[in-house]
């Protein structure tokens, strides 16, 4: 028996699926995605990080030029992310699993969320722009200024860390177009992941760091 996997990702989107449809089926949530990667690229059992949350292909098929495919998602995880909230024609951040060989662009997200932060802001600076996210109490000391979080499976690096806990990001006009970070205001929900460092940084100084939620339990494990 080999040894369980675990997919990796950089937190760089590769592309933004739209969600063509949404229904509950046997206690589950089935969500079926249209994207543009090629039909080819996607296999059965395959991990695709949705807007931060790491889920798998159930079934796919060839869509025009690009491909749809259906991933499930448990009650817990449509509660404990920003996945609750999808319906029919949202967009989505996608990022397949990372191959062997391939560049880590970003910083490794694992698509574990470890909790749903608040948007507070949204500031342009010249022709990028500035987020302030505030994130649940109990996970703001795991981010430091110039460190790396995943908000909504987007790698980005920590400009700021504020006393009052909120953090800020800086979004060069690149990600800002080709991710769906672009559409949100303030009051709007994102899915948050620490950098794994953060993780270890904790456990070396005695302090308990999150409990990541992991929507696919011992696969990614």
């Amino acid at each position: 028996m080999g040894l369980p996997t675990i997919p990796l990702n950089a937190g760089l989107v590769t592309d933004v699926g739209t969600i063509r449809k949404a229904e509950d089926r046997n206690g589950l949530r089935r969500f079926e995605v249209s994207c543009a990667y090629p039909v080819e690229s996607i296999e059965m059992g395959a991990a695709i990080m949705h807007a931060g949350v790491c889920l798998t292909v159930v079934d796919f098929g060839a869509q025009g030029d690009g491909s749809w495919f259906a991933v499930e998602a448990v009650p817990e995880t449509l509660s404990l992310t920003v996945l609750g909230d999808w319906q029919e024609g949202s967009e989505v951040n996608l990022e397949q699993s990372l191959k062997l060989g391939q560049e880590l662009g970003g910083h490794f997200v694992f698509g574990h969320v470890d909790g749903v932060g608040e948007i507070v802001s949204v500031e342009p600076e010249g022709q990028s722009y500035r987020i302030t996210i505030r994130p649940p109490a109990e996970i703001a000391k795991y981010f430091a200024k110039k460190g790396s979080a995943a908000i909504n499976g987007v790698s980005l690096t920590v400009a700021d860390a504020l006393p009052n806990g909120d953090i800020q990001v800086a979004m060069i006009p690149h990600t800002w177009e080709v991710a769906t970070l672009r559409e949100l205001q303030p009051g709007a929900q994102v899915n948050l992941e620490i950098d794994m460092l953060a993780r270890y940084v904790a456990r070396m100084i005695g302090v308990d760091a999150p409990v990541p939620h992991d929507p696919q339990g011992a696969k990614n494990g």
